[in-house]
């Protein structure tokens, strides 16, 4: 089964979003924040991240970044929220390494179409 780190710093998102996954077939794991999300990582074979563009400690955006650059073959997925910035941010995360990249609210079946073109389940 595929497993899915989601990195998002908003508790109710998270849940509703594990929720998705694991009905559609997806072990997830979840973080708050980008350190805790990487140690996650590190400890565990993640097939795809899920990480959201606007956190506490590290941005998502920086997170990609040096995760790219450590692990090239990662998978990612950007998520961000609908503030005025983050049509830049989506864009900044697709250069710097994310496969997809989405503005919430978004469509769960867009979601769902690109985490299984990325991770077949």
């Amino acid at each position: 089964m595929p497993r899915i780190l989601i990195i998002d710093d908003e508790e109710d998102f998270r849940k509703l979003l594990r929720a998705i996954l694991e009905q559609a077939g997806f072990e997830v794991l979840e973080a708050p924040d980008a350190p805790s999300g990487f140690a996650l990582f590190q400890e565990n074979l993640v097939d795809l991240l899920v990480v959201d563009l606007v956190l506490p400690k590290v941005s998502g955006v920086d997170f990609i970044h040096r995760l790219r650059f450590r692990f090239p073959d990662a998978k990612i997925i950007a998520l961000s929220g609908g503030g005025p910035m983050d049509f830049d941010l989506l864009a900044a995360a697709r250069v710097l390494g994310a496969h997809r990249a989405f503005l919430k609210p978004f469509k769960q079946s867009e979601l769902l179409a690109a985490i299984n073109e990325l991770v077949p389940v």
